[in-house]
């Protein structure tokens, strides 16, 4: 072989096996990159919902210091049947000062409903730590009244703030006497809580996949719906309450796909649903947990001991 024909073959470079070879090897490459940001990025946000629940554990703590009690679940008068009749403030609203935002605060006329004319730009304001960074919503929603027997929708009654976080009722359909912290003008103290701070879950995540939630209160007279449209949900439908508050009442362990739209959920990767107890700690909790286990951490005084190991 003289010099002129290695020449030539030198200069014809990869062959197609070799290229495809390389390319493959590149696809390969930029996949675990790929992979390893994503990772990163969600354990950047579960960071962030984490420390956005220890602030709010924070928050309920510093309000029942000053208050010799925690936060009502929401507020709100009865009509002649029992019914709620406003104005429906909730926990969190109550709590604004707790977080910095008196201005917000001071601008809110507990007086009046939520939907009133002179709330309005209040109920709008969207706050970041009220948000799980791993679920995508809008900043406002429609608290929509419906026919109490065909479910349509009837009307638009307020647009509210979002939020990813509910506070825990108990086990029963949120409204009043919850077996939790939580519920309709609800006043709990420290000594109420005879199953220990530590083991009553306050405050947790809800996607809005499985239905809204804002911070700002219960519209009276909305219904709460999956804003999938039911596809992960076995009801589509529930009361207002269930805009500021969650429940563990039906057999089913946080982040179930079968779940009521006024349950707890999460997008976080791992099957679970993040968590703030009394105390101030944050946990997982996952959707392969004992139901019995997770209704015992629901409520305020049911006399279960729960050893941490049980979630």
């Amino acid at each position: 072989m003289d010099h002129f024909t290695r020449r030539r073959r030198s200069a014809a470079g990869f062959s197609l096996i070799e290229l495809m070879v390389v390319i493959g090897v590149l696809v390969v490459l930029m996949s675990l990159v790929l992979a390893a940001v994503q990772s990163a990025r969600e354990a950047a946000r579960r960071a962030y919902c984490v420390n956005s629940l220890k602030q709010i554990g924070l928050a309920l703590l510093n309000y029942e210091s000053a208050n010799e009690s925690f936060a009502s679940g929401y507020c709100s008068s009865i009509d002649a049947q029992g019914n709620d009749a406003g104005p429906g403030w909730g926990w969190s609203a109550l709590m604004l000062p707790y977080f910095e935002t008196m201005p917000t605060y001071n601008s809110i006329n507990f007086g009046l409903a939520i939907e009133s004319p002179s709330n309005l730009t209040c109920r709008l304001t969207p706050y970041t730590w009220f948000q799980c960074p791993s679920d995508t919503v809008r900043m406002t929603w429609p608290a929509v009244r419906r026919d109490s027997s065909s479910g349509a929708g009837v009307q638009t009654i307020c647009e509210v703030a979002s939020s990813n976080y509910i506070a825990m009722y108990g086990l029963g359909e949120p409204g009043p006497d919850g077996e939790g912290v939580y519920f309709r003008d609800s006043h709990i103290t420290r000594r109420e809580i005879t199953d220990g701070l530590e083991q009553t879950i306050f405050v947790g995540e809800r996607a809005h996949g499985l239905a809204g939630a804002t911070w700002v209160g219960s519209v009276t007279n909305a219904f709460l719906d999956s804003s999938d449209g039911g596809n992960i949900t076995r009801y589509a439908r529930a009361t207002s309450p269930g805009m500021v508050l969650g429940h563990a009442g039906d057999g089913h362990a946080p982040g179930d796909p079968q779940s009521d739209v006024n349950e707890f959920s999460s997008l976080h990767s791992g099957n679970g649903v993040h968590f703030v107890f009394g105390d101030g700690h944050v946990a997982f909790l996952k959707s392969t947990m004992n139901a019995k286990t997770y209704g015992a951490l629901a409520t305020r005084a049911g006399g279960e001991v729960v050893p941490p190991e049980g979630y």
